[in-house]
């Protein structure tokens, strides 16, 4: 049997309340562990398609509790992440928390029903067609964000963003899935694999200028078929940065997520030193199954806590949950298929 990450058996963690900003979804959380509390920035939304990140922390990295009664953070009035704020991760690097997150100039319906993005800057498709497009936050406390503006190009759709915990060589570390069309519904099936959609890598010395983009790796395995994106922050152990990924199957409305694992060189990133063929996490349980996109783990946190391996992740894009393993089961794991 293969490997597999091991539920909480109390999951999920938080689930949408009764109130005007988080009643319909809270998904996907971005995590970070500082020595005494995990933090959690997680996706929210109520009923329209304004979409939040909300705030919760845990003392033992399984019961949460939110941090104040309404959003953390909201779309700004006008501007590239007007719409919605989601899929956020997060890594600590020199004292400040950094956390990049994906965003919309409109609502998906308001956009759909003719409404026009409010400061656009050119006729680029995150405006004009309302693409997925990156962003950047930084915080030291959790109490004061400072935006720190895009970091993605405005003429092209990009998604899953995941910064390194360190810089690299001098430089910060970004991956990514860059592409020229909006995933879904998409012709991913009908490309050759070697076109499908994948992730890319990319360096910078500000945060604000990228160089060097090439990809890192895309889809080889049924079971993500379709495409593949980042998902949680790279951990470095010894043996190379252990970074969860996930893989989809299928497309439209038939599509299942389930999650991988790769090792990356420490001093190379853009080389892949080991790749799971198997997934480590697929939908099993009701609130993976069923909810407000079927079928659906997603990951966007991961902390180690001692010898554990925390993975916070998204459920049927409608809860957040975790699941565990030791860290050396899962680097044994993944070093048994090195390249």
């Amino acid at each position: 049997m293969t490997f597999q990450l091991q539920r909480y058996e109390k999951n999920p963690v938080l689930t949408p309340r009764n109130n005007d900003w988080e009643r319909l979804q809270v998904r996907n959380p971005a995590a970070c562990y500082d020595g005494r509390k995990v933090h959690l920035v997680y996706s929210a939304r109520a009923v329209t398609n304004t979409i939040h990140l909300g705030l919760a922390e845990s003392d033992n990295g399984y019961d949460f509790r939110r941090v104040g009664e309404g959003p953390w953070l909201s779309p700004s009035a006008e501007g590239f992440d007007a719409g919605t704020i989601e899929d956020a991760r997060m890594v600590n690097i020199e004292g400040v928390t950094y956390i990049v997150y994906g965003a919309r100039a409109i609502g998906k319906t308001e956009f759909a029903n003719g409404a026009k993005a409010k400061g656009a800057t050119s006729d680029g498709v995150t405006w004009t067609r309302n693409f997925r497009r990156g962003g950047l936050l930084a915080t030291r406390d959790f109490k004061t964000v400072e935006r720190l503006g895009p970091i993605s190009s405005e003429h092209e759709y990009d998604c899953n963003f995941v910064l390194f915990p360190e810089k690299v060589n001098g430089r910060y570390v970004l991956l990514h899935r860059p592409s020229a069309f909006e995933p879904f519904p998409n012709p991913c099936l009908e490309l050759p694999w070697s076109q499908r959609l994948g992730i890319h890598i990319c360096y910078s010395r500000d945060l604000v200028h990228w160089e060097d983009d090439r990809v890192l790796i895309r889809p080889e395995q049924e079971w993500e078929e379709t495409k593949v994106g980042g998902s949680t922050q790279p951990i470095r152990t010894p043996e190379g940065w252990l970074t969860l990924y996930h893989g989809v199957q299928g497309n439209d409305q038939t599509f299942v997520y389930r999650v991988g694992v790769m090792l990356l060189d420490l001093k190379d990133p853009s080389r892949v030193i080991a790749r799971s063929p198997h997934f480590i996490l697929e939908p099993e349980m009701a609130w993976e199954r069923e909810g407000t996109v079927n079928n659906v783990v997603f990951p966007n946190g991961a902390v180690v806590i001692g010898d554990t391996l925390f993975v916070y992740y998204g459920g049927a894009d409608t809860v957040c949950c975790v699941a565990t393993a030791p860290l050396r089961d899962v680097l044994s794991h993944v070093l048994t298929f090195r390249r």
